[in-house]
């Protein structure tokens, strides 16, 4: 990292702005309620507290606020801090207003016009100053490292070029040291192996990465013992890696392994509480939307066409295992449900089946395929058997969607990655979303996309269909 205090200056901006929020909160008391001591033992007025609090915290995480806080130039800042703003308002209303309700609490429409106010008010002056204050000391808080590669060649060079076109990761490479010069560049090349050591010493270098292969283990060895007994830090990079992105290293015990991606669901814990909302969501969908919505909608579907209500299709599940997926039924029986998909205008397409597919109403029954174990409420959307055949002899990655359980929505479609798949790279962005997901999987994401969804649900999807 460039910036040493990178971290604390994310904690502080973090831990002001709650601050703010807060003391807005507060003020908006004193205000509306004229009393100045009663708030703090108000049990009406502390569960407000936590849900302006937490909603705070869901806005900034789904607009990512306080990612880069040292880098974002002045205009992005404010651009981030205003769509937070918004979103967190938005969501404040719905839920005190609509979900909560005002009279539970006693909350007034008068108490949060003057507590978002003066949070907006506050929090921009906040950002105000934070940007004043930074621009003063970016220079004072970068620190950067001086250090030199060990070891030529393929690796050394990739390392060179990506510290050199990175420098916000805060190392200046010095140069390059290798017994074969041949292939590194004259200016770059600063002796042997054996003169590392020494050449470190004398030029109050910081850290080595050494890139020699598995067959210098003897010179591996030798130049991390004398770094250690020389206070320089040494940093070995792998002989083999993965080029095209990241990869994640456990250790097995002393032995080092490499993943060629990191695997958040992996871990029993986050499985866990994944699994747990899951349940507590679905049945929440069923039992106060799927329970009255029922009747309404068989009766639509039934008038519509003749057939069954419920659509029931064999798609390919977590490791590949195939399960019965269930959808309202949105065309007219057909034969080539199990191999065709739906296109834009698609005549199968019954009137009230195009409004189901619009709202994403036809994929309510798939809440108890959740309940059953074999969907979740976000993951990769699940596909024909057919189409995971073919698709997995075109696409490389096509497989690795299916580590996870298929959910009933996911991150490809909320970037608008749905409906028809016309060409083989139409498909690929999809598993790319969705591998994207497998990596980056946290609860607050699994929020962010549900959020996402309903928004696209009332904004309209171009490629709903």
């Amino acid at each position: 990292m460039s910036h040493r205090y990178a971290t604390f200056i994310k904690a502080i901006n973090l831990s002001v702005d709650y601050l703010i929020l807060n003391v807005s909160m507060i003020l908006a008391y004193l205000i509306v309620d004229k009393s100045y001591i009663i708030w703090i033992n108000n049990k009406n007025y502390l569960p407000i507290v936590l849900v302006f609090n937490l909603i705070w915290l869901l806005s900034a995480n789904i607009t990512r606020l306080y990612e880069q806080v040292l880098n974002k130039d002045s205009i992005k800042t404010y651009r981030g801090v205003f769509k937070t703003y918004m979103l967190f308002v938005s969501l404040i209303c719905f839920t005190v207003l609509i979900i909560i309700g005002t009279k539970a609490y006693s909350i007034t429409r008068q108490y949060l016009f003057y507590a978002l106010a003066m949070f907006g008010f506050l929090l921009g002056i906040w950002k105000l100053i934070f940007l004043a204050i930074r621009r003063g000391d970016r220079a004072m808080l970068t620190d950067f490292r001086q250090a030199v590669i060990v070891g030529g060649g393929r690796i050394g060079t990739d390392l060179y070029n990506f510290v050199t076109s990175n420098p916000e990761r805060g190392y200046r490479i010095l140069g390059i040291f290798d017994d074969d010069d041949k292939d590194i560049d004259d200016s770059l090349y600063l002796g042997e192996v054996e003169q590392c050591i020494q050449y470190v010493k004398d030029n109050r270098v910081d850290e080595i990465f050494c890139t020699l292969p598995n067959s210098e283990a003897k010179k591996i060895e030798k130049l991390m013992l004398d770094a250690d007994k020389n206070l320089i830090r040494f940093k070995l990079v792998p002989e083999f890696y993965y080029t095209h992105k990241p990869t994640f290293v456990q250790n097995f015990g002393h032995i080092p392994v490499i993943s060629i991606r990191p695997e958040p669901l992996e871990n029993m814990l986050n499985r866990f509480f994944k699994r747990l909302f899951d349940i507590v969501f679905s049945l929440f969908i069923i039992l106060f939307v799927f329970s009255w919505l029922f009747p309404i909608l068989s009766i639509a579907i039934k008038l519509s066409s003749p057939g069954p209500i419920f659509f029931v299709q064999i798609r390919s599940g977590r490791d590949n295992e195939a399960f019965n997926c269930f959808k309202f039924r949105s065309m007219q029986v057909n034969k080539d449900s199990d191999n065709k998909q739906a296109t834009r205008g698609d005549a199968r397409i019954t009137k009230i089946g195009a409004f189901l597919r619009k709202t994403n109403l036809d994929e309510l029954p798939q809440f108890f395929n959740v309940l059953m174990g074999n969907m979740t409420v976000v993951g990769p959307r699940p596909h024909m058997l057919k189409h995971t055949e073919e698709y997995s002899k075109l696409i490389d990655q096509f497989m690795v969607r299916h580590f996870l359980k298929p959910g009933i929505t996911g991150w490809a479609q909320v970037n608008g990655l749905r409906g028809e798949t016309k060409t083989t790279e139409d498909m690929l962005e999809r598993v790319e979303a969705d591998v994207w997901y497998l990596e980056n999987w946290s609860f607050l994401l699994d929020l962010k996309i549900i959020f996402l969804t309903f928004w696209g649900t009332i904004r309209g999807d171009k490629n709903a269909f």
